[in-house]
């Protein structure tokens, strides 16, 4: 990479994961990372331990965490904020997990704090487990009569069979099968005076961003949203030089208001203008890492990726603001709801993000060799915004903005256009909008939507947008990849 120097970086990430509980498979654990190398190009462990061949790559900044990594029984994927807690004496993430399993079996992993997706070989078998929100992937299957994993579907293509994902918040081990660790739920509303909440509301997001920015060099992919200009505020007091990173249209609104929150926070701002053409000629790379079809996750993903690219000319990791609509109820069909159900359709969607929004922003980055990390997805930060009242996120009063509450929270911070800008979709703020879709309708014809759109019984594509995708999906991975693990947006818009 050109833009840093890798000697910098400092990230506490191992980038992908794969491995078997069969000894001696290191020919095919090889071949898995492989597959997903993108995901990190500097070092490479693949090693058997109690009865299981496991696999880590990694970018060059963690060359410094990996010592011990040959001798391992933990491959992990993703940071341990609280791994200097977890064992006394502990030198890395890995021997902190090794250290706390050994005492706690399974149960270890409630105590971890960071996204994660990781395995654990011991003589009873190996252990699986995934972070309640699902920011790190992780998918699994069967060779033969073995379990087997890996951070991404085409890590397990070809050797793999029964190939599905892995559920976030749990857990699984041979002698306990498959446990649920945690959940996202609702919690009982704050009986608290605004004031308190907003108050309350920035320590934790200024503690959640502090927790993201201390290990390496960080840049912010900056939408001009409330959301990502959030993130860029809170870095930007806590760093001597912070990065941000945009891609739009000519003249779209968000390179306009990234702009302008770059000039108040005084970042070393990064501007990509794209083409509708280039955009079209990115959709096989973006599909093909996406492992999705979905229209409006794939629209949303194809500037989000080439801003990961340009990103990755100048930072190892950046900030997103993901979550923030989920978590502060940000979207227009929220407001059409009773407050009564506002809370339960929060967690709804926050549940919903694993392998949607999140899996756009990881694969975004990730194939890129970058790492993307979500403070709005703090565990602190989530059992606060659950909590929050209602009438704090979508007040009644029509002078107050969705995400009310957060924009209090930020106030001071950002400049007043940003802090009232109305929430826009990525790809509607980014100058996608519409045409996209415009370019499928000219692609494929109303007969040959009628007669494709159907792929099975329990598969209906919904415009010929998505069935444009679902092409580009068929010619990348053929039929070795089932539809059915594919995420689908809710609400999605149906022709």
């Amino acid at each position: 990479m050109s833009g840093f120097a890798a000697a910098r970086r400092r990230d506490l990430e191992i980038a992908g994961i794969a491995g078997i509980a069969s000894s001696d498979r290191e020919r095919q654990i090889e071949q898995a990372l492989d597959a997903i190398s993108h995901r990190g190009q500097a070092g490479k462990s693949v090693r058997s331990h109690s009865g299981a061949t496991f696999g880590e790559i990694w970018p060059a900044a963690q060359e410094r965490y990996t010592q011990d990594v040959d001798a391992s029984a933990v491959a992990l994927d993703g940071e341990i904020h609280n791994w200097t807690e977890l064992a006394l004496g502990a030198i890395s993430p890995r021997e902190a997990i090794e250290s706390c399993y050994q005492t706690l079996g399974p149960n270890a992993v409630s105590k971890l704090d960071g996204p994660f997706a990781l395995a654990v070989a011991d003589p009873g078998g190996v252990l699986l487990a995934r972070d309640v929100i699902g920011k790190s992937p992780l998918y699994w299957g069967r060779s033969g009569e073995s379990l087997c994993f890996a951070s991404e579907i085409k890590g397990l293509l070809s050797w793999a069979d029964e190939v599905r994902e892995f559920p976030p918040g749990h857990y699984y081990h041979p002698t306990t099968g498959l446990v649920k660790f945690a959940e996202i739920r609702k919690r009982p509303a704050l009986e608290l005076p605004p004031e308190q909440v907003e108050s309350e509301l920035r320590a934790r997001l200024v503690s959640s961003v502090r927790k993201r920015t201390l290990a390496s060099d960080v840049g912010v992919w900056l939408s001009g949203g409330v959301d990502s200009a959030a993130m860029a505020a809170l870095a930007s007091r806590q760093m001597p030089t912070l990065e941000s990173f945009v891609a739009g249209l000519e003249e779209a609104p968000d390179v306009e208001y990234a702009r302008a929150v770059a000039d108040f926070i005084g970042s070393r701002h990064h501007e990509r203008v794209c083409s509708l053409e280039e955009m079209v000629s990115a959709l096989p790379e973006v599909i093909y890492h996406l492992e999705s079809f979905d229209a409006l996750l794939v629209r949303s993903s194809a500037l989000n990726f080439l801003v990961g690219q340009l990103a990755s000319d100048y930072v190892p990791a950046v900030l997103s603001g993901e979550g923030g609509d989920e978590l502060f109820a940000g979207y227009d069909y929220l407001k059409e709801l009773d407050a009564a159900e506002l809370a339960d359709e929060l967690v709804d969607i926050t549940k919903r993000l694993h392998n949607t929004a999140l899996q756009r922003v990881d694969r975004c980055s990730a194939g890129h060799g970058i790492v993307a990390r979500t403070a709005f997805l703090d565990r602190e930060v989530v059992e606060y915004a659950l909590r929050i009242p209602a009438e704090m996120k979508l007040p009644a009063d029509p002078d107050k903005a969705e995400k009310w509450i957060l924009r209090e929270a930020m106030a001071g911070l950002l400049p007043d256009e940003v802090l009232s800008r109305p929430k826009a979709k990525f790809w509607a703020g980014s100058g996608v909008g519409d045409l996209l879709a415009t370019h499928a309708e000219g692609m494929i014809s109303d007969s040959e939507f009628t007669s494709e759109r159907t792929v099975s019984e329990d598969l209906v594509l919904n415009t010929k947008e998505e069935l444009l995708y679902y092409r580009i999906f068929k010619e990348q991975f053929g039929d070795s990849v089932d539809p059915g693990l594919v995420g689908r947006t809710k609400n999605a818009p149906v022709a």
